[in-house]
């Protein structure tokens, strides 16, 4: 069977976009990995970057609506190929290429430069025989198949369901099988994906097309991308699926991912509103929100959960060696907080005293060099101090000459090629601010330092779990946590006694989590405070503590 958006109509009326986007999702068929569009402006010549067998492969596509593509294209192709230093290039179009093109590439073929010609009949073909699906590297987990159980229970009981997995686990991939089902047992059914980001709506379409045979559209749908039609599975914005839903389109099935982000009134709120007769799940790592809605008002109680300290425990996310950086700590005021009450901003002023970025780089260095292929993410507090960390770790070890910044000041090409040559490791340290917080998926990091302090429980857990996905070869993630604010310890404090009555009934596993302060006085004194300091990790600035007297510590 041929995948439909590899005929020759399909590719043609799809325009340059649908030819890029139908060769993205063939390669995936095809066991690439870390496929990302590049198109656009200083793209040097490229379209797509793809790893496959840990090579290098550019891809150039040119669309025509008829005719035949020119050398123009064999030269985009030749010059990407030197910039990205890619192994392999592939030109790309739905139709052919002139005489003078072929002549071209024949011509580079005589110097020792090989660029391979895809052409319409060669994406038809590709269409028929790659596999049905694309190839998975792994079965589903256990406990990932008793969630997928779970969820089609309930939405089978009630018509609702919730999904709560921590970063790492596989949210997407669960619910990527619930869709494929679905769409298995009705093939005709329209189901919509939704979530509140445009970024993070074109990773979910990559994500599911692993879930879905070839024959199965995809649909983007944003402000940016209108499809010719709305049938299979379309992926949207929740304005963009608000705009169409008004409009008539009727879902069977809607998934919103990130469901965090719905709330009791809102776009979120009116989307599930009007599409009321649709079956409905939300998936997310982070339940929580900052106006303390509860989203189970919304989805029903969770059809299936695990949180980062059970995954942990359970060999499913990597095991943590965690330090907090909180030595700094200004001895002369601890008496005093001790016999009164301050509010958590007064306590955090007086309390800590920050560490200098220059002795941020020599901890990050000693914990480098005891990381096997390190592979780092620093948390910066801005934009300007993210920009300023990669500069300083540039110029400070060899090892760094090639750090660099990741944040939304940067176009969304600029991101893609930069993640694409940290996963190969031509670069070795990114600093960022917020952009890897969701729907980023860089498991190869082993490596994490907190250089800001985020009073957000969601941000935190997200953060963290950058580094929590297993990878061949990864004994534990590494984090250091350079505190500056005491709920950051009571998170922290709290996570190392959920594991340690999580790990106590799983003693089988290579690496168990450690997790300490460098100063383990001051791990002591802060066990004492936030024992007697409940709800401290989500308090706000103004709340007024009382700490006993940390009798037998000073």
């Amino acid at each position: 069977m041929s995948a439909a958006f590899l005929t020759a109509t399909e590719l043609r009326d799809g325009g340059p976009e649908g030819l890029t986007k139908a060769l993205e999702r063939a390669l995936w068929h095809l066991g690439f990995q870390d496929v990302r569009v590049i198109d656009g402006a200083h793209d040097h010549g490229a379209d797509l970057l793809a790893v496959r067998d840990r090579e290098q492969w550019v891809f150039q596509s040119k669309w025509k609506a008829h005719g035949a593509a020119d050398h123009a294209g064999v030269d985009d192709l030749e010059r990407a190929r030197t910039h990205y230093r890619a192994d392999k290039a592939v030109l790309a179009t739905n139709t052919n290429i002139t005489a003078p093109a072929e002549a071209r590439r024949q011509a580079l073929s005589g110097i020792g430069v090989e660029i391979a010609l895809w052409h319409g009949a060669t994406l038809e073909a590709i269409g028929q025989r790659m596999p049905e699906r694309v190839p998975a590297p792994y079965a589903l987990r256990p406990y990932q198949e008793l969630a997928v159980a779970a969820i089609e229970r309930d939405l089978n009981a009630g018509g609702q369901a919730l999904l709560v997995l921590a970063t790492g686990l596989g949210k997407t991939v669960v619910g990527g099988e619930v869709i494929g089902n679905f769409l298995a047992a009705r093939p005709n059914a329209r189901v919509l994906v939704v979530a509140h980001m445009r970024d993070l709506v074109g990773q979910l379409e990559k994500a599911l097309w692993r879930h879905l045979p070839k024959e199965v559209p995809t649909r983007l749908l944003t402000g940016e991308s209108k499809p010719r039609a709305l049938d299979g599975v379309v992926i949207a914005t929740v304005e963009s699926a608000l705009a169409v839903v008004r409009a008539g389109y009727e879902p069977d099935l809607i998934m919103i991912d990130e469901t965090h982000h719905v709330a009791e009134t809102g776009r979120f709120a009116e989307l599930i509103d009007l599409c009321g007769t649709a079956g409905r799940f939300g998936v997310t790592a982070t339940p929580w929100r900052g106006d303390k809605f509860d989203i189970t008002a919304r989805f029903g109680r969770p059809s299936f959960k695990m949180g980062i300290a059970e995954g942990m425990a359970a060999g499913f996310l990597s095991a943590v060696d965690y330090k907090l950086y909180a030595d700094g700590v200004d001895w002369d005021a601890v008496q005093d907080i001790s016999r009164h009450g301050y509010s958590i901003k007064d306590l955090n002023r007086r309390l800590f005293l920050p560490q200098r970025d220059e002795e941020i780089v020599e901890h990050l260095r000693t914990a480098w060099r005891e990381t096997a292929d390190p592979r780092a993410i620093l948390f910066c507090q801005t934009i300007e101090h993210a920009e300023h960390m990669a500069s300083l770790l540039s110029v400070s070890d060899p090892a760094w000459a090639r750090a660099s910044h990741l944040h939304s000041g940067l176009v969304k090409r600029q991101r893609d090629v930069l993640l694409n040559e940290f996963r190969l490791g031509r670069v070795p340290v990114i600093t960022c601010v917020d952009v890897l917080n969701e729907g980023v998926d860089v498991p190869d990091v082993n490596l994490i330092a907190f250089l800001r302090v985020t009073h957000s429980r969601r941000i935190f857990v997200q953060q963290l779990g950058r580094g929590l996905r297993l990878s061949p070869g990864k004994k534990a993630l590494k984090v250091l946590d350079f505190v500056t604010d005491i709920r950051r310890a009571a998170a922290v404090l709290n996570l190392r006694r959920t594991l340690d009555a999580e790990e106590s009934e799983h003693l089988e596993l290579p690496h168990v989590s450690r997790i300490e302060f460098q100063d383990e006085t001051v791990g002591s004194l802060m066990d004492m405070w936030i024992q007697d300091a409940a709800d401290l990790e989500t308090a706000a600035d103004e709340v007024r503590l009382q700490f006993p007297l940390p009798k037998g510590i000073l």
